[in-house]
């Protein structure tokens, strides 16, 4: 008779309140498969979006890096080589000459600069690409070369060249114009061996030819040159003293690198205006390199033209809180069904969960092509209105369906919410957690886990 009761006991638990809970709660596990999915096919659409992004650049040109201008100055070595005989007694004594190098930057260096950007469209995406209109103004002035263990005597005067390192050198769209002390002088490409023999396409000068007379006086320079590019704009302080004026219709740079402009609140709807003046303290590396010009790109600083809307950013953050929608609005039912007594299938949680996780496919291609805020609205509401018509076949009761309404806009409100602060989403979301495990807990109460 008792082991018989025990039966009973066990057969029971199958159809408690706690177990139904656990079933539910695994549903809501086997449905973090498919998000999965979903996760992924943002991930791959949002690498499409950056190869077309390169294409892009490709044709029409990268991201512009400016390194210079710099004197490259050559000067005589010598190498003395002796020649022994087969005794091994010394035979001859040939000196051979060489020719290196040693790089002087300018005392002085202003860059003017205007960017106009316009928007290129590829399918159905968008990237912003400019055209740079900029002016470089400055001077030289010859060190003591004797620090530098090089004789005054050994600098070949009449070939010391201008050199300037430009990473984007296929969107150069017209040739540019040098002019020194008054003398136009030609540009052209070259290579320039910066680390580990590893060349770097260049602009090179005709050479100067500097008379002896010449060498205690200051080279002046201007170079003018226009230039197709896209996602960015940076300098490198090559001057002394160095100071960039940058003007562009873009509303929304994104100053980045070593320097910080002196005015970034020059913000207005016609675009930036950047200014920046930095002197050779601020900088890690001297007005002289001896041997090679160095790689100094850790002091690039300068503009991005950044895409404060990026739509599959935002899918990102929204997918993230895919776990908290679907276990919530479970959780919405499973009180409802307790508090109802009504019976809801397994199956019809599996269709809820599988109608909020479609919600994240048709924000993804609605937002690609309409934008991430009438895409959320068009899909959250979607969703809400499906899920709401098919809570009316579960409850025979009217103020259960506007809760289930109710409760599904104030939790996809409160999710957009929380994707669009950005700054404040954790605090904005510790809040609501709170609040909704507080109404979890106060809905909640009267159930009878073990009933």
């Amino acid at each position: 008779m008792e082991n018989q009761e025990v039966l009973k006991t066990k057969k029971r638990f199958y159809e408690t309140v706690g177990f139904h809970f656990a079933t539910v709660g695994f549903l809501v596990l086997i449905l973090m498969i498919p998000m999965t999915y979903v996760s992924s096919l943002i991930s791959e659409r949002k690498y499409r979006k950056k190869e077309v992004s390169v294409e892009i650049a490709k044709e029409w040109g990268s991201d512009t890096d400016f390194y210079g201008p710099v004197l490259k100055i050559p000067y005589k070595t010598y190498e003395k080589r002796i020649y022994y005989d087969n005794d091994g007694k010394k035979n001859t004594e040939k000196i051979y000459k060489n020719t290196d190098y040693i790089y002087i930057l300018p005392e002085t260096l202003n860059i003017e600069g205007k960017a106009i950007t316009e928007i290129k469209n590829r399918a159905i995406y968008k990237f912003p690409v400019y055209r740079l209109q900029v002016k470089f103004k400055g001077n030289f002035k010859f060190p003591d070369f004797s620090k530098y263990n090089v004789s005054p005597q050994d600098i070949e005067y009449k070939n010391i060249r201008f050199v300037m390192l430009i990473d984007n050198m296929k969107g150069i769209a017209e040739k540019p114009k040098l002019k020194t002390n008054n003398n136009s002088l030609n540009l052209t490409t070259g290579e320039l061996n910066l680390q580990s023999n590893h060349f770097y396409k260049s602009l090179v000068s005709e050479p100067i030819k500097i008379d002896m007379e010449q060498k205690n006086q200051l080279i002046d320079f201007k170079i003018d040159m226009s230039i197709k590019g896209s996602k960015s704009i940076k300098f490198i302080p090559v001057g002394k003293q160095t100071q960039i004026n940058l003007t562009s219709n873009w509303k929304t740079p994104s100053f980045v690198g070593m320097f910080l402009p002196d005015n970034k609140e020059k913000l207005t709807d016609k675009g930036f205006d950047a200014h920046w003046k930095i002197n050779n303290f601020q900088r890690s590396f001297g007005q002289v390199m001896p041997d090679r010009l160095r790689k100094i790109d850790e002091n690039l600083f300068g503009v991005e033209f950044y895409q404060p809307v990026d739509e599959y950013q935002q899918n990102e953050r929204t997918s993230k809180y895919g776990f908290l929608v679907i276990f919530l609005t479970f959780i919405v039912f499973f009180i409802l069904q307790n508090i109802g007594k009504i019976n809801i299938h397994l199956f019809q949680y599996f269709l809820i969960g599988l109608a909020l996780v479609i919600f994240y496919t048709l924000l993804l291609s609605f937002s690609e092509n309409l934008g991430f805020k009438t895409s959320y609205l068009i899909a959250s509401t979607a969703t809400i209105i499906l899920i709401t018509l098919y809570s009316r076949s579960i409850f025979n009761h009217k103020n259960f369906v506007q809760f289930v309404f109710g409760a599904l806009v104030g939790l996809y409100g409160f999710i957009y919410v929380i994707i669009q602060l950005e700054n404040y989403a954790l605090l904005a979301g510790s809040i609501g957690l709170f609040i909704i495990v507080a109404m979890i807990m106060y809905f909640s109460r009267k159930i009878d886990w073990g009933k």
